[in-house]
């Protein structure tokens, strides 16, 4: 139940910073290091690093933890360990270079 709250709140504060095509997969199924891997995209690195800020703000907010954060001086990928939810925050090219989903699409 954490990990769903947790999962939601990332995906509302995704929707209200404007990121593009949220995802969350569940991958609790698959016995890896989270719950959840949530992907979204950025218009520009202004923009991506806005999201994280605006994910790493709110689940402070919410008493839940952030264990870490990568990519702050990257231009393109920014990922942000909430524990039981991994967010990365990607522009266009990297998200297409990369497929996250494709890659826990194993169905």
């Amino acid at each position: 139940m954490h990990s769903i709250k947790l999962k939601n709140l990332i995906l509302d504060t995704l929707e209200d910073s404007k990121a593009l095509d949220p995802v969350a997969i569940d991958v609790n199924k698959y016995g890896v290091f989270a719950d959840y891997i949530v992907i979204s995209s950025g218009t520009s690195n202004r923009h991506i690093h806005s999201i994280s800020n605006a994910i790493i703000r709110s689940i402070k907010e919410k008493s839940f933890s952030v264990l870490g954060v990568e990519g702050k001086s990257s231009e393109d990928w920014v990922l942000v360990d909430a524990g039981d939810v991994v967010i990365h925050i990607m522009n266009e090219e990297a998200r297409k270079f990369y497929d996250l989903e494709g890659l826990w699409d194993i169905d």
